[in-house]
């Protein structure tokens, strides 16, 4: 610090002295000229200025007064004395010192700024970073040696341009909308296209700064980009080999996809999107396109989906159907979702999935279940061929014997026609009791589509149980019906009800053949839940389930029975969960087990 203090200080006593001198010498010659004192002042101030650019605010103090005394010694009356005789002399003394004290400060402020923009401009020729300033007009006012390096124009020969022509620039939105952005915000980010001397086009970065007065004047733009064009071709050439795994990936799923812009009522559609609908792909698509392919039973619903989106700018999920020109139908799931980063604009982005198969591979599957299911009823039958035989015995048994009483008198020699008439009617309802019967059996062993009505859970109930008497007789099976009244109607099918309640039955008096230490005893109850859906459970009093055993008991092919398939439970809770219900199984405090099943009431639009 010594050293530096020292050379310091020699700097400065090397510049006053040599100042003084510089003013001495100006003093001797401007009074061998005979300038007066106002022309001498003018010549100490342009000495006096240009010492100051040397030193600092002390440098300029020490000159101004060494000026001040020569001129007061010298230049004003009474010469060679520092007295004062007119008062003019002394105004003139004084405006001198503060002229001088004010120009030289301000030169050393310019001076000083000028360093500093030179320093900055040095450190801006260092960046690698292209920055070039531009007046408000565009023209360009500085240049640093990135730019030069980066599009080919040395500093002489892009000063004076105009920026925007010169580069040919191709903005990524219109000029007055950045330019706008620009000076209510005071800086602009994005994206541009420029043109090198050579004609190579790059893509930059561009940062732009406002450069204001004080006042708030724009005065200039500072404008910095960065090269990012291989960026963006590694970008671009990523995004192909997205595309082109993309459009692989949604031929083989068979998805489309689309944008809808219903601002301006565009749409675009993958290539898949193209297939899924047979339309060229060179053609532009179009809403009226879109509906000419929608199957006619669902046109007003397509439309009804793509207007409530268009007016609410909600997503969207729905399936319809399409037909196609070769009177094949497609079945395609549609979802979409809004693109919400312009509040001015409503766009769409969402996928068309076709998804015939599936639903062909459904319907094959509620084919198979349907199927299934009456083989099953079918075998129930057969194990309910005794208890069915008794209950159609009975009634035929009953009509005979009316039959032959019917004869005995009118052979009497006074027929009773009142006696008559009385065994005629029972054999009618004993006829009628019996086609029931055969009725029910049949409707079990129906082979076909499911056929849902509005049904009551208890009616059903009752009409299954009327087939189980035998079988609950002939097992010592004490069965009990608790019923709740008015339980909610459900839409369902009943003969696939009357399947479930028989095979839960069944099933019941079955786990019950082993006990002789207790009742059998066999209750069927129905009640509402806090749902508001209907509940049917099976109690029974066997020996109830095996832990082992609880989660797979709905389980196809699963079976506790040495004689058993498995597929009663299995095909039970598919036809329960095919009627939105749920179906489950526990075991009582004490002992048995009971299978229970809920069903939702029937909707209003479904009755």
């Amino acid at each position: 610090m010594m050293p530096d203090r020292r050379a310091g200080l020699r700097y400065l006593a090397v510049l006053w002295l040599s100042g003084c001198i510089a003013l001495s010498g100006a003093t001797w010659l401007c009074f061998q000229l005979g300038f007066d004192l106002s022309a001498t002042g003018f010549v100490f101030l342009i000495v006096i200025v240009l010492l100051s650019l040397m030193d600092s605010l002390i440098s300029s103090i020490v000159f101004s007064v060494f000026a001040l005394g020569s001129l007061n010694y010298f230049f004003a009356d009474p010469i060679f004395s520092f007295q004062i005789a007119y008062a003019r002399d002394l105004l003139a003394l004084a405006a001198f010192l503060i002229t001088s004290l004010a120009i030289t400060t301000l030169v050393r402020q310019l001076h000083r700024l000028g360093n500093a923009q030179r320093e900055q401009a040095r450190l801006l020729d260092l960046a690698h970073d292209t920055v070039f300033v531009r007046d408000m007009s565009g023209v360009i006012t500085y240049w640093n040696r990135g730019a030069e390096e980066l599009y080919g124009w040395k500093k002489h020969e892009a000063i004076g341009k105009n920026a925007h022509p010169l580069l040919q620039t191709r903005f990524p939105a219109p000029f007055d909308e950045i330019n706008e952005t620009l000076l209510r915000t005071g800086s602009w980010e994005g994206e541009l296209v420029h043109t090198k001397r050579n004609g190579v086009n790059v893509v930059v970065a561009s940062r732009w700064s406002l450069q204001q007065s004080e006042s708030g004047r724009p005065l200039a733009i500072l404008e910095t980009n960065n090269d990012v064009t291989e960026r963006k071709q590694a970008e671009d050439a990523l995004r192909r080999s997205q595309a082109q795994y993309l459009a692989e990936a949604q031929t083989l799923s068979r998805t489309g996809s689309f944008g809808w812009n219903v601002s301006r009522g565009d749409i675009f559609w993958s290539d898949q999107s193209f297939r899924i609908f047979e339309y060229d792909s060179a053609i532009t698509p179009t809403i009226d396109m879109v509906l000419a392919r929608v199957h006619p039973d669902d046109v007003a619903f397509v439309k009804r989906m793509m207007d409530r989106a268009a007016e609410t700018g909600y997503d969207y999920d729905y399936e319809h159907r399409l037909l196609m020109p070769d009177g094949s139908v497609k079945h395609l799931h549609v979802v979409a979702h809004a693109v919400r980063d312009d509040p001015a604009i409503r766009r769409f982005v969402g996928a068309i999935m076709d998804v015939t198969a599936a639903r062909l591979a459904e319907r094959q599957l509620r084919e198979v279940q349907a199927e299934l299911a009456h083989v099953t009823r079918l075998t129930a039958l057969g194990e309910l061929s005794a208890s069915i035989a008794h209950e159609v015995t009975q009634p035929l048994a009953a009509i005979v014997t009316n039959g032959e009483a019917c004869l005995r008198w009118l052979g009497y020699p006074i027929p009773s026609p009142d006696e008559v008439r009385a065994c005629v009617e029972r054999m009618i309802v004993d006829g009628k009791r019996a086609a029931e019967i055969v009725r029910r059996v049949r409707q079990l062993t129906r082979k076909g589509a499911s056929q849902k009505t509005p049904l009551d859970l208890n009616e059903v109930i009752n009409d299954a149980v009327s087939l189980v008497q035998h079988e609950v007789l002939s097992h010592r099976v004490s069965l009990r019906l608790k019923l709740t009244p008015g339980l909610p109607p459900l839409f369902a099918d009943r003969i696939e009800l009357q399947q479930v309640i028989l095979n839960l039955v069944m099933n019941g008096i079955q786990a019950m053949d082993a006990l002789n230490d207790r009742p059998r005893e066999l209750l069927i109850e129905t009640l509402r839940d806090e749902n508001g859906c209907a509940v049917a459970a099976v109690h029974d009093a066997g020996d109830g389930i095996k832990p082992e055993s609880a989660n797979q008991l709905f389980e196809p092919f699963f079976t506790t029975k040495p004689d058993g398939m498995g597929m009663g439970l299995s095909i039970c809770r598919s036809i329960i969960e095919a009627h939105g219900g749920r179906v489950w199984a526990s075991n009582h405090a004490r002992r048995g087990a009971v299978f229970q099943f809920s069903l939702p009431p029937v909707n209003p639009g479904e009755s």
